[in-house]
């Protein structure tokens, strides 16, 4: 096969248990965009990360995952976009796979989850972000980046939507998530203490890589000083192990905002860990 894949995700699709898909798009970024571009450098340079975790004691290798490239999306046109990422997504699911989306900005996880949703009706989301995602509009579209996750709430209601590292929103948006969903600010100590909650019920897990503080993940379209470290990052991916977790994204990798392309390694180490975990 000529084109690009992700590290040890080159199994055949009929044989996949895991299915990783790019969503290239960043038609709602209000600030730094090119994550559209993410996808692909991803898998270009996760040549230089061994398919081996050490902290898991597992291989890529072994597991039944496959990389179906990229969504051919109709850029320009948002609704449809949206249209074609629940449809690719629904045809994972349907097949029996679990999807896993490399984004791309952050609002691609709406069509994600609303497919997945559609099959787990009690699907909660786990989600690690600098920012709250929950204005109820952005620049007058209620389909953004800045409004994700407000619309998914708008979907699944309260209470089921667990937010962490969460830095920078709006007051009414953090008012709107202490009332409304669990939110843990600036960290993401406690969340071993929600995971009882969680137990048997089907999990989404959506990681927008800005949750990093920016001295380690400068390529990013909206950076935010103060986030965790990739170890912080990294512990809270680890005691997700044991969840029923039914599909997850990584979103917001901004590739072309740093030359040294470290940013680009540290996404597809948060993969390989996410992956490993599911």
């Amino acid at each position: 096969m000529n084109r690009l894949q992700l590290l040890g995700c080159d199994k055949l699709y009929d044989e996949s248990e895991i299915v990783v898909f790019g969503a290239p798009y960043d038609g709602t970024t209000s600030f730094k965009p090119g994550t559209r571009f993410a996808p692909n450098a991803i898998r270009l340079d996760s040549d230089a990360i061994e398919t081996y975790s050490p902290y898991q004691n597992k291989d890529l290798e072994d597991m039944k995952i496959s990389d179906i490239g990229d969504i051919e999306l109709s850029y320009g046109e948002k609704n449809q976009v949206l249209d074609e990422l629940y449809n690719a997504t629904k045809k994972i699911l349907n097949d029996d796979k679990t999807p896993f989306m490399i984004g791309g900005e952050h609002l691609v996880t709406y069509p994600a989850f609303k497919a997945v949703y559609e099959k787990y009706p009690n699907c909660q989301i786990i989600h690690f972000d600098a920012h709250t995602d929950l204005r109820q509009e952005f620049s007058g579209g209620k389909f953004s980046h800045a409004s994700v996750m407000k619309r998914i709430h708008d979907l699944i209601g309260d209470n089921k939507i667990y937010q962490f590292g969460i830095r920078s929103g709006l007051k009414e948006e953090f008012q709107f998530a202490e009332k409304h969903n669990y939110i843990e600010k600036f960290s993401a100590n406690t969340i071993k203490d929600i995971l009882h909650l969680l137990n048997n019920k089907p999990v989404y897990i959506t990681i927008d890589l800005d949750v990093l503080d920016p001295s380690i993940m400068p390529g990013t379209g909206t950076p935010e000083a103060g986030g965790l470290t990739f170890k912080e990052l990294h512990n809270a991916i680890l005691s997700l192990k044991g969840l029923n977790i039914v599909g997850a994204d990584v979103v917001e990798l901004s590739p072309e905002h740093d030359p040294s392309k470290s940013s680009n390694l540290v996404a597809t180490k948060v993969i390989r860990e996410l992956l490993m975990i599911i």
